[in-house]
């Protein structure tokens, strides 16, 4: 026994757990199990869970009334091709684009925004400690 926490996975609050699982398998290719109530994608490079929320309300981009409280980056190579892939999967690109010289951003089908990046710049992890 350890006392060790290791990071496992980020939840993210649907109307339907599962269509929102088969949004985002099909757009990385990943693959979806589950349910309505409870669903997850896997795929090369990740693992995402939804749950149902009865009473979801989707975020308002940019916005105060509903406010985003989390969103998914996606690293890409081509802003185009991915943004056309994206939205024949099921997803609108939002009308506010802060950087849209490296970074698009769409809302899923529940409404949450989602990131399309080529900017690979500095990490947290490239920081020196303190």
């Amino acid at each position: 026994m350890s006392d060790d926490i290791r990071l496992s996975v980020t939840t993210v609050n649907a109307p339907d757990a599962l269509a929102l699982a088969i949004f985002y398998a099909e757009l990385t290719g990943g693959v979806t199990k589950g349910s309505e109530h409870w669903a997850t994608v896997s795929g090369p490079n990740g693992f995402i869970a939804f749950q149902q929320v009865d009473d979801f309300c989707p975020p308002v981009w940019p916005g105060a009334d509903v406010p985003m409280q989390m969103h998914l980056d996606f690293f890409v190579d081509d802003l185009e091709a991915t943004g056309a892939r994206a939205v024949a999967a099921g997803a609108t690109r939002l009308d506010f684009q802060p950087n849209s010289d490296h970074c698009l951003v769409y809302a899923d089908p529940a409404g949450h925004p989602f990131c399309l990046s080529t900017w690979d710049g500095p990490h947290l992890d490239d920081e020196p400690d303190e």
